[in-house]
């Protein structure tokens, strides 16, 4: 150490602001613009978008909203299919310190109108297909503020306007260069809330390099040559997960537009586009399982991700005999933690059946009693987490955040058993939750809008086994005196648009009362039990 009178060594000062230095995707596409401007970014139906070309679009996009009013720390609504604009949208925002806000594009008005209000947004970039949507959400009151329209400008229903995306970039203004600290949010991501309120997990740009690290590292080594894919809807933070080791590593990622599932299409597409990575979720691995027996196609694929839900020892052996140069890998987590804390990869695939892998090396996680004292190796506890990818807390929900981080660990709600070797388990899943096709369903929030069907008394939601989904969703209800039994359809009739179509139960149980402990509260057991298998 240095005595006193010695002074320190003197640094040259880079020129303010040092954004150059920083850990956001933004800065990665600079850097890849310098390095390797001419290597494709992006693809999407057979287009290619460089990495100069990225820099460029959406750093003129930010100077265009910039000069429309988009500050630091604004939320912007990002509303819209797979495209290659959507990344340069979430990018663009993200330049100006601006926080994206990806929206499900499956919500109903009424839910979007809730996050629109909740994040006080005061900009949307959207898509044609969703003309109604937005404009039913600023029929609610809801000022959007800017708005801007990927297929160009248009009036929209209710004389609401939108300006057109390529005429902001034309615009040719400058991206602002502005710094944004590590910690500053990216995004917003919203989760099904068990209050029956979504809650917007904060995800900062450290996080998402801390998810970049965790999807480079999960298969053992780093692959410079890889191919990417990105097939699940860009609004769900397993597609901006992969994005952000895209960006971290400079390779390519072909954009998968979101069509009805035709194992087929994506098979094609794995050969044209020689993708040597790609992540789906269980069924839709099933069906190009039995697409690629019946019809082979000359592939690259040097990885196969799956998660989301279980997948059988059936599957796992079809994937490793149907592509066999590939290693087939699990990956687990949840939106707060950006989304990945375990993985599972290699031969311990087979051997491990069950299990969502090992806690990922960039992540501390401990099995803990209700009283946060460890558990021993195989009993059941919470998994609770520590680590970079860690979300900054709950959108303008500081009791949600304090029940979240009490004693000093993220409290995922995920009941888990790990074994020996370290390898988790999922015992249960957090209070009341439905995962159907990917998609995480909370009970409550489907129960409130099923109660305030007229026919309706009480409703309890439980997820019901589909061979297909996963899960699916099951309403058993008890009715009001004298009113008439309600059906699926006429259900499904009512909850349109109020909540989202996939949320819609599948089947409605009439029973005369429901279930009930000695405390009065529903067993949700019980129903489990009887009608869940």
């Amino acid at each position: 150490m240095a005595d006193s009178d010695t002074a320190l060594p003197s640094f040259p000062r880079l020129e303010e602001p040092r954004f150059s230095q920083r850990k956001s995707w933004n800065n990665q596409v600079r850097m890849h613009a310098i390095m390797r401007g001419d290597s494709v970014a992006l693809r999407f139906g057979g287009a290619a978008t460089t990495w100069s070309q990225l820099a460029e679009r959406n750093g003129r996009l930010a100077g265009a909203l910039a000069e429309r009013g988009v500050g630091f720390g604004d939320r912007v609504l990002v509303l819209g299919l797979n495209r290659p604009e959507y990344v340069e949208a979430v990018l663009a925002v993200n330049a100006l310190g601006a926080i994206a806000v990806p929206i499900n594009f499956r919500m109903a008005p009424p839910e979007v109108a809730y996050l629109a209000a909740d994040t006080a947004a005061c900009a949307i970039v959207f898509e044609a297909p969703f003309d109604p949507l937005v404009a039913a959400v600023a029929g609610q009151g809801i000022d959007l503020g800017v708005r801007v329209r990927f297929d160009g400008a248009a009036e929209l229903p209710d004389g609401v306007a939108a300006e057109g995306y390529d005429d902001l970039i034309a615009e040719g203004r400058p991206e602002p260069l502005i710094d944004v600290p590590d910690d500053s949010p990216a995004l917003i991501m919203y989760t099904s809330g068990t209050t029956g309120r979504p809650k917007g997990a904060v995800l900062t740009h450290a996080n998402m390099q801390a998810q970049a690290m965790n999807n480079l590292v999960a298969p053992g080594h780093v692959d410079h040559e890889a191919v990417g894919a990105i097939a699940v809807p860009m609004f769900h933070i397993a597609a901006l997960g992969v994005l952000s080791s895209i960006v971290l590593d400079g390779v390519t990622a072909v954009i998968f537009p979101l069509t009805a599932f035709d194992p087929a299409a994506v098979l094609d597409t794995l050969e044209a586009e020689g993708i040597t990575t790609m992540f789906m979720v269980p069924a839709q691995w099933q069906q190009v399982v039995l697409e690629q027996q019946a019809r082979p196609r000359s592939l690259k694929l040097r990885f196969v991700w799956w998660g989301a839900a279980p997948a059988s020892r059936t599957l796992l052996e079809a994937l490793s005999a149907t592509f066999p140069e590939a290693t087939v890998c699990a990956v687990f987590g949840q939106t707060e933690m950006s989304p990945v804390t375990c993985a599972l990869t290699g031969a311990d695939t087979l051997r491990k059946v069950g299990s969502v892998g090992r806690v990922v090396r960039t992540c501390a996680a401990r099995v803990v009693s209700p009283e946060m004292i460890d558990v021993p190796v195989g009993e059941v506890g919470e998994i609770v987490y520590r680590g970079p990818n860690l979300m900054a807390g709950y959108w303008n929900a500081p009791e949600a955040t304090a029940a979240a981080f009490e004693g000093g660990w993220f409290h995922s709600g995920d009941l888990v058993r790990q074994d020996e070797e370290g390898f988790v388990y999922i015992v249960d899943r957090a209070k009341d939750m439905i995962i159907s096709g990917g998609e995480n369903i909370y009970c409550v929030e489907v129960e409130n809008a099923v109660a305030a069907h007229p026919s309706v008394l009480e409703a309890a939601v439980i997820g019901r086994s589909d061979e297909r989904w996963g899960e699916s969703v099951v309403a058993v209800v008890e009715l009001r005196p004298d009113a008439e039994a309600v059906t699926t359809d006429q259900l499904s009739e009512f909850l349109a648009g109020r909540i989202a179509r996939y949320k819609h139960p599948r089947d409605v149980v009439v029973v005369a009362a429901l279930p009930r402990n000695a405390a009065g509260k529903v067993t949700k057991a019980a129903l489990r039990s009887e009608y869940g298998a």
